[in-house]
């Protein structure tokens, strides 16, 4: 089997869920696999899960040669060295040397990516990005991430760590963030802040609620009881809908993209978070940006960060310094 032929496994690492998977160089993936992350068990446990994981989705498709492994895990990291340095949603994670333990398992070079770039990085490759020389990515998921297409080229920063989009103030003193400031996106439109603003609310209310009467509420239960007309579901997803278009309008106004891709969990909630996201970007954005934008959903759906990571790998093997 030629180089050209070979596939990559890519590993997505997230605070939630593990996924992992085979992808060719069409951005195909198979051996899908995805299981809770139970991060609770600590950072040694859930690894040597992945890499299970990981042989268990070679197995059911052959044991194929692969070429690289592509690591996708929410920042800050160290990219070049592949160490995980204490994600917000990982917070076991500290100074875990993810990519030199999966060259080792895996017997070829590994490759770490943060996953909201990872996201990017396959959008544009494979998704509805693709042919763009300017485009943004923000997932919305455990947490808040992005990344950005600049001309043609992916936007890193000067240590690999640009796009913390989730980290955009939208409600100043607002609050606690996991990073520690107050009023964050991620505070209010991650799956987990949209759950936590719902329990709380709950627990406050003096209305009755279709929330109240469920053990756990998750943002899942926030979209479809809103969606059934309840009020106090109604006004925490107004509230999250508008800081998201807060946030994808300032983004708009700074990059004047071609396309803001969100892809992450929350995006099941389908046209109750796309429509009013598109609305205020187009009340709200500077002409013609305003105009010109699209605002899409990820093609690739749960795989994103799958493929993102394959692409990378793949695209940082060949390179003469990594060949």
């Amino acid at each position: 089997m030629t180089a050209s032929t070979r596939s990559t496994l890519a590993l997505d690492i997230g605070g939630t869920k593990l996924a992992v998977g085979v992808v060719d160089q069409h951005g195909v993936v198979t051996g899908l696999r995805i299981t809770p992350t139970r991060k609770e068990d600590g950072h040694a446990a859930v690894v040597r899960r992945l890499f299970d994981l990981a042989h268990a989705s070679l197995a059911a498709v052959g044991n194929p040669e692969i070429d690289a492994v592509g690591i996708s895990c929410g920042g800050p990291l160290d990219a070049e060295a592949g160490i995980v340095h204490r994600p917000l949603n990982l917070p076991d994670w500290d100074a875990v040397p993810i990519g030199p333990l999966a060259a080792e398992e895996f017997g070829v070079p590994a490759h770490l990516v943060n996953d909201a770039t990872a996201g990017m990085i396959a959008e544009h490759r494979h998704g509805v990005a693709r042919g763009t020389r300017d485009a943004l990515y923000l997932t919305l998921s455990t947490g808040v991430g992005g990344g950005a297409i600049v001309d043609g080229h992916l936007h890193r920063g000067a240590a690999a760590n640009g796009g913390e989009f989730g980290h955009i103030m939208v409600r100043p003193g607002g609050r606690v963030c996991t990073c520690g400031r107050r009023g964050c996106l991620e505070g209010y439109a991650s799956g987990t802040s949209i759950a936590l603003r719902a329990r709380e609310a709950v627990a406050a209310a003096g209305t009755p609620t279709l929330l109240s009467a469920l053990a756990t509420v998750r943002a899942e239960d926030v979209v479809a009881a809103a969606e059934s007309g309840d009020e106090l579901a109604r006004q925490l997803w107004a509230e999250t809908v508008e800081v998201i278009g807060q946030a994808v309008t300032d983004l708009v106004n700074t990059f004047e993209p071609e396309v803001v891709v969100l892809g992450g969990g929350v995006t099941r909630a389908g046209a109750m978070l796309l429509d009013p996201v598109r609305a205020h970007v187009a009340r709200w954005a500077m002409p013609p940006a305003a105009a010109a934008v699209r605002i899409e959903f990820a093609a690739l759906g749960e795989a994103v960060c799958v493929v993102g990571a394959a692409v990378h790998a793949s695209d940082r093997s060949q390179e003469p310094s990594h060949a």
